[in-house]
């Protein structure tokens, strides 16, 4: 009797840690927002597309190629089209005016899925995505699936929702998959309030070792493959911003500000006539020295020892950081 309740109770423990996430659009708790829905005030204004194979198992496999790169920034409006990825490829779109971190999710992305199977069941062809405020450095939000992974999903299959987590493509066509920045580490070179690329890295949806993609959790994640034909990997449809950075007079373009040379050994110059306040990292993210708000023209680095520092310029309230090599 004993061993039976135990076993109950496992048994009820293991179906309650399973399905842990939003369910589909169409029902409640789901957290997709529709295509037309007035959060969105802004899309992508540019896009490089690098394609994938369309079965990366196959050796010199043809890549994906339906849709053309601005077929993946048009907003996921009615017959905006899509740009397919391939097998691990990858499309980084640019803003005009940067995603912010705000209240809620700050942005969304869009993909072609369609419901099949039983209730609750899509074809989802899945991606990662990254974010970076400088196109320099790029940073993974932390995903998760719970499909099972003893099965290859087939290449027509349907998965749940349910079972995946911060990872584009989770809802079907018409509805964006939403993230927030909060989601991410904070790290020193990472604005969250000045998002200037968003990458989206389709999932080769294997569950064999040698090809497959993980999640933030060391899980491989099981989706509809192969999908060996021009339009094989993630369809992108859009990226829709929710929350923008608010630009003002006094906004400077991130690429004006120069410091120089590098590398340097006594002194590092910097050409801003703005005040500025300048903290200097060591790769560790140790700060090493801290310089008040004032107008500089160079900064003292002689009593630094030799290495490479990351240099954070806070003008107006806007952040850059610059690598220079100190010898």
């Amino acid at each position: 009797m004993i061993k039976k309740l135990l076993f109950t109770l496992l048994l009820t423990s293991s179906l309650i840690s399973a399905q842990s996430y939003a369910p589909a659009a169409d029902q409640s708790g789901s957290t997709a927002i529709a295509k037309n829905s007035s959060v969105f005030i802004g899309w992508a204004t540019g896009i490089t597309v690098v394609r994938g194979p369309q079965d990366i198992a196959v050796p010199n496999s043809p890549l994906a190629n339906v849709g053309t790169p601005a077929d993946g920034m048009k907003g996921g409006t009615s017959g905006s089209g899509i740009v397919c990825l391939g097998d691990g490829g990858s499309a980084t779109l640019t803003f005009d005016t940067p995603i912010a971190n705000g209240p809620g999710f700050d942005f969304a992305v869009f993909e072609n899925g369609f419901k099949t199977g039983g209730p609750g069941f899509a074809f989802l062809e899945l991606a990662f995505v990254e974010v970076s405020s400088d196109g320099i450095n790029f940073f993974r939000f932390p995903s998760h699936s719970e499909i099972q992974t003893t099965t290859q999903v087939g290449p027509f299959a349907g998965i749940d929702c349910r079972y995946i987590n911060n990872l584009a493509g989770k809802y079907i066509n018409g509805y964006g998959t939403p993230f927030d920045l909060s989601d991410l580490p904070d790290n020193i070179l990472l604005d969250k309030d000045n998002i200037t690329h968003v990458k989206i890295i389709d999932v080769i949806g294997t569950i064999n070792p040698l090809y497959a993609s993980y999640d933030s959790k060391g899980n491989i994640i099981n989706e509809p493959y192969a999908t060996a034909f021009g339009s094989g990997g993630f369809d992108l449809n859009g990226v829709g911003v929710i929350n923008q950075k608010t630009l003002g007079n006094k906004d400077f373009n991130i690429n004006s500000v120069a410091l120089y040379p590098n590398p340097a050994s006594d002194i590092v110059y910097i050409n801003s006539n703005e005040e500025s306040s300048v903290h200097i990292f060591d790769i560790t993210g140790k700060i090493v020295k801290k310089l008040p708000k004032a107008n500089y023209s160079e900064i003292i680095v002689s009593d630094i020892i030799p290495g490479t520092y990351l240099f954070e310029i806070n003008i107006e309230e806007k952040k850059i950081i610059k690598k220079i090599i100190i010898n």
